[in-house]
């Protein structure tokens, strides 16, 4: 029995299974065949982006960025669980798991979209699938995976059960046991914000909204429009905000300042959120803020949470908290495992 944490979600998608982890761009494309495939830079042997599934060939991630004709990609839940969902599982999973290899798995929605989709999601992955892998090389591979079960959980205590539990799912640190946390989980598409009072969640003070780094994103894109008369992909605007700058049609942009006012913008809009949710909760001991966003909003939106916030360490790519997290509740789970 092999034990995987995956987090789909709708900016990158991840999954571990303790020792390896992958994460890619939450793109699907069709597979078109690529008459000429070699580079002058070798690449650090990546995990297969390449799949047939149900008869459909399929690329996902970067490779369907770079490739495909027609690329998918969309913020609305309901079209991305009925379209994508399946495709990025698993992608995500299958270079884990050997050929029909039981498989236990833990993953998360969003608060809002947990009570309607989580059955939805159960019943999608939860399944024996049949997949051709297509490696970088062209070599192919069929398996089986076979997802015996699935467990999901609101998407922000994968970040609680990751500070919470150690590598065996055994609890590590008593702070995150024994105190009231309140938790800021800021994605792509949505901002998550929950408490744990000594590992309970608090229906009262968790909610949704749609205060992700998409939001930003998509200011960033809106300047660059009235700039260049170019519309950008929001999933291509992630180097460049990391950059500071863009090239579009041979003309470079500095996006420094531009990024930096919509994150100003989305962190005051965040931090107003929270303090309104939670301001009968003024014996919170903590506030984690963690996620892809929360790593680019941390700076911004410390200032503005009223409570001791939990700094973000510098070394760790805060994409990955909730899936390691899941991965780390799994083990709990399924101790066998």
């Amino acid at each position: 029995m092999k034990v995987l944490g995956a987090d789909i979600g709708f900016g990158f998608t991840k999954a571990t299974d303790g020792r390896q982890f992958q994460i890619f761009k939450t793109v699907v494309g069709d597979a078109p065949d690529v008459q000429f495939g070699e580079s002058l830079t070798p690449a650090a042997a990546p995990f297969p982006r390449h799949f047939i599934i149900g008869g459909q060939a399929s690329f996902v991630g970067e490779l369907a960025e770079a490739q495909s004709r027609g690329r998918g990609f969309t913020l609305d839940q309901t079209q991305f669980l009925s379209q994508y969902a399946k495709t990025l599982a698993i992608a995500a999973l299958a270079p884990f798991a050997d050929d029909g290899e039981p498989i236990r798995c833990v993953t998360g929605l969003p608060i809002s979209f947990f009570r309607k989709h989580r059955e939805a999601l159960m019943t999608l992955l939860q399944n024996r699938h049949t997949v051709t892998v297509v490696k970088p090389g062209g070599e192919r591979e069929d398996k089986t995976l076979n997802i015996e079960r699935v467990r999901v959980i609101p998407q922000p205590f994968g970040s609680m059960f990751n500070l919470m539990l150690n590598d065996l799912g055994k609890p590590a640190s008593q702070r995150f046991i024994t105190e009231k946390i309140g938790i800021v989980d800021i994605g792509f598409r949505t901002a998550d914000y929950t408490i744990s009072e000594k590992t309970r969640y608090l229906e009262r003070g968790s909610q949704s909204s749609d205060a992700g780094i998409a939001s930003a994103y998509q200011a960033i894109a809106n300047v660059l429009h009235e700039k260049s008369g170019v519309s950008i992909e929001l999933y291509r605007l992630y180097d460049a905000v990391s950059r500071g700058s863009i090239k579009i049609k041979g003309k470079r942009y500095d996006l420094t300042g531009i990024v930096q006012a919509a994150l100003q913008q989305l962190a005051l809009r965040i931090s107003q959120e929270v303090n309104r949710l939670w301001a009968d909760d003024w014996d919170i001991d903590v506030i984690v803020v963690t996620g892809g966003g929360g790593a680019a909003l941390a700076p911004y939106l410390q200032p503005l949470l009223e409570g001791e916030v939990l700094p973000m360490p510098p070394d760790q790519d805060a994409r990955l908290n909730n899936v390691h997290g899941y991965w780390k509740y799994g083990m709990h789970l399924w101790p066998a495992g």
